[in-house]
């Protein structure tokens, strides 16, 4: 039998004694910046005339030590990929054919559509040959490698449209996901595999599947929680059936709706995919269509991702673009309309992404900042020189108080603390609010102020829709769809951060269980568990039945 070449396997430390003595010398006095790291580290090599030592290294031989956190993390490479609490995993599927004919996706070689090789995921994904047990494998190897902790993992599968794929090909590609964070390949079927990783020291907390709205039904959904999907990702791109049209999108508004009923009475999170700039559409017209997102009720998702249409090399648009029949946003244009968008998205939504990772060379026409969000947020005389004079003054850009209020640019993580004591107090804060023929109630843990969140739990009253599978968890009873501690995550069974392990979560959940049995009148809970949770919620009375952790009132 053929062995499976693993990528991403550790490197032994090259000069480990002086490496060692770098260590200590940090440690006994630790540098306060990026910049001071990088100038001490440099100096230090070139007296000892040896290559530059990297921060891996001294990450590994710090395993035994107690590090100075700020020495912590200067040393963890991108500290902000595991600040929401857990360690996302990002790994596409191999190249099939894509049912959409979307005029502005890519169609590049042996690549899934939409998709380009320079993009990181994808990059990573070719290296790999697209094998999901060498993709996970070699993710958690580098963020170990990074000193990031790896034992709350959120995978999320990309690649076009999952549910396009054959059913063999996606029983397999989970199964192989569950067995690299198991470590082994000791799961016969893929119950097996998921048993594992319930107890396991890297355990799955969340997987997130791709697709599109018009593929989803209700025997969709049943095969993905068998998976163990917790969140799906659709492609919306806009609520405008006139520019779908156009695009050869294949879809309408209408299927959005049917789609996101069923998935939210299943208990799924839902992320949109939004495309501003498509041709047939105008700042105006986006701004519109992109309000209705949130205010409508038939739509509401939990999460965003912005994908401003750009023109590519391998896309039909080009074609349009060359012959002067579209012309796409700049980058004034888009930042002027999401400047507006972030104004009115509601405090239960996050978003996720303001621009794709598309590397700017491949970029023929479009907008091309990479730094948006940080222009947006932290760079003002940046973004007056993007907007123009006018629109600063018109919008009084000078004296509003950014960031917006999602999720994403509250999380505590994301905040810099001096001491302990700065920290404001965790005060429990609720919003209701109708959604796809059902109720919402958004409960969270935030500052007084609403300026820092530690924690969030979804809670959903169904539209009463009943089911041929799943009908004895989901029939009758409140839904848990999410519940997320934030703050740099802790490994399970470590001690508490700012919001992880602080008993926050089961407050929450006591909270929604008396909301549920005292208020709506019903006499169950279910929970859309990720199969890495389930013990976690074993802890409050829960049991499995039918992949959903359900517990009496």
């Amino acid at each position: 039998m053929k062995k499976l070449k693993v990528f991403g396997v550790r490197q032994k430390v090259q000069n480990a004694s002086l490496v060692g003595a770098l260590l200590e010398d940090l440690m006994a006095t630790p540098p306060k910046s990026h910049k001071q790291l990088e100038k001490r580290k440099y100096a230090f090599c070139g007296k000892q005339k040896i290559e530059m030592i990297q921060n891996r290294d001294l990450i590994f031989m710090a395993q035994e030590k107690d590090l100075p956190p700020e020495l912590e993390r200067l040393l963890k490479k991108r500290a902000v990929r595991t600040i929401s609490g857990v360690s996302p995993i990002g790994i596409l599927t191999k190249p099939y054919p894509c049912p959409g004919k979307c005029v502005y996706c890519p169609t590049e070689d042996r690549m899934p559509k939409s998709y380009l090789s320079s993009q990181p995921a994808a990059a990573r994904a070719v290296r790999n040959n697209f094998h999901p047990f060498r993709q996970v494998h070699n993710r958690i190897t580098a963020l170990e490698d990074s000193g990031h902790p790896v034992s709350k993992l959120e995978v999320i599968v990309m690649g076009g449209t999952w549910s396009f794929l054959p059913h063999n090909y996606q029983s397999w590609y989970v199964k192989k996901i569950f067995d690299a964070a198991n470590g082994h390949n000791k799961g016969k079927t893929l119950a097996e595999s998921q048993a594992i990783n319930e107890t396991t020291d890297k355990r799955v907390i969340g997987l997130t599947l791709e697709t599109r709205p018009d593929f989803i039904n209700e025997r969709e959904l049943v095969r993905m929680r068998k998976y163990g999907c917790t969140r799906i990702e659709i492609g919306v791109q806009t609520l405008d059936d006139d520019v779908q049209r156009l695009t050869k999108r294949g879809h309408k508004s209408s299927h959005v709706i049917r789609a996101m009923k069923l998935m939210k009475d299943f208990g799924f999170k839902v992320c949109f995919h939004l495309m501003p700039g498509l041709p047939g559409s105008t700042p105006e017209k986006d701004l519109v269509w992109m309000r209705k997102v949130f205010e409508d009720p038939d739509f509401r998702p939990d999460f965003v991702k912005i994908y401003p249409c750009v023109v590519l090399e391998t896309a039909e648009l080009k074609t349009w673009w060359k012959e002067g029949r579209y012309k796409p946003l700049d980058d004034k244009d888009l930042v002027k309309l999401l400047l507006q968008f972030k104004t009115f998205v509601p405090p239960w939504t996050r978003i996720m992404r303001l621009m794709r990772d598309i590397p700017v060379g491949h970029i023929l026409d479009g907008a091309k900042l990479s730094n948006l969000r940080q222009i947006l947020k932290d760079q003002p005389k940046k973004l007056k020189e993007v907007v123009g004079e006018d629109f600063w003054k018109e919008h009084n850009l000078a004296t509003r108080d950014w960031p917006c209020p999602c999720i994403r640019c509250k999380e505590v993580g994301f905040k810099n603390f001096n001491t302990p004591e700065e920290v404001p107090e965790p005060v429990l804060k609720r919003r209701d609010y109708d959604a796809s023929d059902g109720l919402e109630t958004f409960l969270s843990f935030e500052s007084d102020d609403e300026q820092y969140i530690f924690a969030l739990l979804r809670l959903r009253k169904p539209s009463g829709r009943k089911f041929k599978q799943f009908g004895s968890v989901l029939h009758d009873a409140a839904l848990i769809r999410e519940v997320h501690s934030y703050g740099s995550e802790v490994s399970v069974g470590d001690v508490a951060g700012m919001g992880q392990h602080r008993g926050l979560g089961k407050k929450l959940i006591l909270e929604a269980e008396r909301i549920a049995r005292d208020e709506w009148g019903l006499k169950k809970m279910t929970i859309i568990a990720g199969v890495g949770t389930r013990e976690y919620y074993k802890k409050f009375g829960y049991e499995l039945k039918s992949t959903y952790m359900v517990k009496k009132l």
